[in-house]
């Protein structure tokens, strides 16, 4: 492989870092022109992330990087690593959370719901756009994050971004158990954290809009919704 091709973990950090906020600010922007309301897009609970973007590019960029001169193997490649990951994203993301962050079921020739034709298109054309114009720029950009505190930056915020997930994990799970247990009108006892401003179930489903919850008799539905009817 040519040395213009070698990609270092430091660049590997800061695309994820990069295509997780770009993704965010994607979402938020799709959601507003085509409902006309801007609500949260977020992925962890702390910070502009929206990691599934930042995950997708990674992948994208490590596989496509020396064919990034052939547009058609750009295009087709890309296809395919963009559903494959998006599929297996799909099942990491609810065997973690316990729901699905999206479901193309309403959309024709999808499978399972995790994917679907229509997307997956999307994904080869974004491989051609991420791998011609936006990785050079990105590139020469992540070149200037250099100096004698480097690597501690980059380890700060990569353990930054641990804690947020690993917290994120914790507040949606006992999100869930609070809606589930208020939905059969069980007593749970709250502690402390849960009942603060920042993990409570107002600013939970400001933060989270788009929750579902799996009920016990296995059907799926908006944490939202239930909130509502309660």
């Amino acid at each position: 492989m040519e040395k213009r091709n070698k990609i270092t973990l430091h660049q590997l950090f800061w695309y994820f870092i990069f295509f997780s906020i770009a993704g965010l600010i994607i979402e938020t922007l799709y959601c507003f022109i085509t409902t006309g309301n801007i609500e949260s897009r977020k992925g962890l609970i702390w910070g502009p992330f929206c990691p599934v973007y930042g995950v997708g590019a990674v992948v994208l960029i490590v596989f496509l990087n020396k064919y990034q001169d052939n547009y058609w193997k750009l295009f087709i490649y890309g296809e395919l690593l963009g559903a494959v990951t998006e599929y297996i994203l799909s099942y990491i993301l609810e065997a973690i959370y316990g729901i699905r962050f999206w479901d193309y079921s309403y959309l024709s020739y999808n499978l399972n719901g995790r994917i679907c034709a229509a997307y997956s298109i999307y994904w080869g054309f974004l491989a051609i756009l991420l791998m011609k114009l936006i990785k050079p720029v990105l590139d020469k950009l992540i070149a200037k994050i250099t100096g004698k505190y480097q690597k501690q930056i980059d380890l700060g915020i990569f353990l930054f971004l641990c804690i947020d997930a690993l917290v994120t994990v914790w507040a949606i799970h006992s999100f869930e158990t609070r809606i589930i247990a208020n939905y059969y009108d069980e007593e749970i006892t709250l502690n402390s954290l849960e009942q603060s401003k920042f993990f409570c179930d107002e600013q939970m489903l400001t933060t989270f809009p788009n929750l579902r919850v799996v009920l016990r008799n296995g059907e799926q539905v908006f944490i939202k919704d239930i909130i509502t009817q309660k």
